[in-house]
């Protein structure tokens, strides 16, 4: 298993946050254009993500592998004087009673021997009609000093993403350059992939 709990945890230590406070540009784009409802933030590291959400109405459970970045998260929900659900787990033990009305899976990395595996088990926990709102490197971001993994197959290609997420209909999926300031560890020219689709 590549990036284990200790990884993260190691890089979510410090008191910086890794990737800043503020939300990724295109899901807070994407989000600011929904009706609020409940949403599931998978992988969601030190909370920039969850806690705009949480800022903006929504109901927000988030989950990742790091207790220190759960830590984090719920640190800067209380400094934002929000709420946030957040537990500590593996993406294929992660379970819910509740069918969310949006997933937001921004960087979302998972391992390459599990990914389809990974975003179909998400997928169950998604309403009929509700909302995908991805970002994450391409594999053009290999040779990149931006960040993501250094590993091709963990990276993502349209290709992939129409396969591995069939059942969505895609409203948007594009690959661009963009220029990241996320923190120190996302920053500079990046390749990335981005889509909003609906189940």
């Amino acid at each position: 298993m590549e990036y284990p709990a200790d990884f993260w945890n190691e890089r979510f230590s410090n008191e910086e946050y890794i990737y800043g406070t503020q939300p990724n540009d295109f899901f807070k784009a994407q989000i600011d254009t929904l009706k609020s409802g409940s949403i599931l933030l998978p992988a969601e590291g030190e909370g920039r993500n969850a806690v705009y959400a949480a800022s903006q109405g929504w109901d927000v459970t988030a989950f990742d592998i790091s207790e220190n970045g759960k830590e984090k998260a719920l640190a800067l929900a209380k400094e934002r004087q929000v709420h946030i659900h957040y537990e500590i787990s593996d993406v294929l033990e992660f379970q819910s009673d509740v069918k969310f009305d949006a997933i937001g899976l921004c960087y979302a990395h998972f391992p390459a021997e599990i990914r389809n595996q990974a975003h179909l088990h998400l997928m169950q926990f998604l309403k009929p009609g509700g909302f995908v709102i991805f970002e994450a490197f391409a594999k053009a971001q290999l040779g990149n000093a931006s960040g993501g993994p250094k590993n091709e197959e963990m990276l993502f290609s349209i290709e992939e993403i129409k396969t591995e997420l069939s059942q969505l209909d895609f409203k948007l999926l594009k690959e661009e350059a963009i220029e990241l300031s996320e923190g120190n560890h996302h920053k500079g020219k990046a390749e990335v992939i981005r889509f909003v689709g609906i189940k």
